[in-house]
């Protein structure tokens, strides 16, 4: 008989919501709550510190200011203090080491991750960093889809390759390398290509693409190249595959009718090319439009049948729900 599959989810942003508080009890809408993970057996993710970019919606849906470090330390430090909140009630575990993700799927209780989506709220001197560090933080983007200090981001573009500016600045490298030292993950999902190869010829640690898609069946900038996954695959790193129509959808169209199989493609494509323990989920849930038909993450059961009906037998869908996360956050926290 066929077990219920526990699912460890590699991007959302659920946190900087302005309706986040309600967290715990459930929201009235978007993609993730407490109530709703436990319906679809998400078990843990990482969650997001985004600080959006000016004139766009911020935390409290008005318009954002401009992103100076003062702004962004500020929604890091809120963003984070509401995870840190929900811990203390007893809501989720955050996840400094493997063992906690262990220990809180044992318990049944949701392992949570802390991650910032974009370096701005990190000083040139990467200070910040290692106090946050100490409070909890395993994952880090250096930019959102926009250039800062450290690196040049992807703009959102279709068609288009991500090979979209330059790459990492010494600041840059710095940080890649402190984050190494202090067991930060790297996610590279919103790095642009040379950015991405940068990172790449440093070797510091398994190369993760959080929330991304194959650009060979979508060619959106935020898609990775068969070159790129070669490297993933080759430094022992992963892929979360997106549920985000633009980028699954092989004409990028922001078409919420997008079928469950879309994303199954990148899944079936990834493993295809590198290896079935490459590839795991990255939702991007509460940060862009997903299929209908998946919902929330209540619907993920769907998703899993979706990807099961690709050729995936269990031990094989086992790895992409959990398994594939649990390992490579392990190596890249070095413990």
């Amino acid at each position: 008989m066929r077990g219920v599959l526990t699912v460890f989810d590699g991007h959302n942003d659920t946190l900087t919501r302005e309706d986040a508080d309600a967290f715990a009890t459930g929201r009235e809408g978007g993609h993730v709550d407490l109530p709703r993970a436990r319906r679809g057996g998400l078990g843990g993710g990482i969650f997001a510190a985004f600080t959006p970019t000016p004139g766009d919606p911020g935390i409290d849906g008005e318009p954002a200011p401009p992103v100076g470090q003062d702004t962004a330390a500020g929604l890091v430090s809120r963003t984070l203090g509401r995870l840190l909140k929900l811990e203390r009630e007893g809501h989720v575990a955050i996840a400094r080491g493997p063992g906690d993700l262990d220990a809180a799927r044992a318990a049944g209780k949701l392992a949570a991750v802390a991650h910032i989506e974009g370096a701005e709220a990190i000083d040139p001197g990467l200070l910040a960093l290692d106090v946050l560090q100490a409070a909890g933080l395993r994952s880090l983007g250096p930019v959102w889809s926009r250039p800062n200090t450290f690196a040049h981001g992807v703009p959102f573009a279709y068609p288009s390759s991500p090979d979209t500016g330059p790459g990492l600045t010494a600041a840059g490298t710095r940080l890649v390398r402190r984050c190494a030292e202090l067991g930060i993950a790297i996610d590279l999902s919103h790095l642009n290509e040379r950015g991405f190869w940068d990172v790449a010829k440093l070797e510091l640690a398994p190369l993760i693409a959080s929330h991304s898609g194959a650009h060979a069946i979508c060619p959106a900038s935020r898609n990775l190249t068969d070159a790129q996954l070669d490297a993933i695959g080759a430094s022992g790193g992963l892929v979360g595959v997106v549920y985000a129509v633009v980028f699954v959808r092989p004409d990028g169209a922001e078409d919420p009718d997008t079928p469950l199989e879309a994303i199954a493609a990148h899944v079936r494509h990834v493993a295809d090319r590198i290896g079935v323990e490459h590839v795991a989920l990255g939702s991007d849930f509460d940060g862009a439009t997903i299929p209908r038909q998946l919902g929330d993450a209540a619907g993920l059961p769907r998703l899993l049948e979706a990807i099961r009906a690709a050729g995936f037998g269990e031990d094989e869908m086992e790895l992409i729900a959990w398994g594939n996360w649990r390992r490579v956050l392990e190596a890249a926290w070095g413990t």
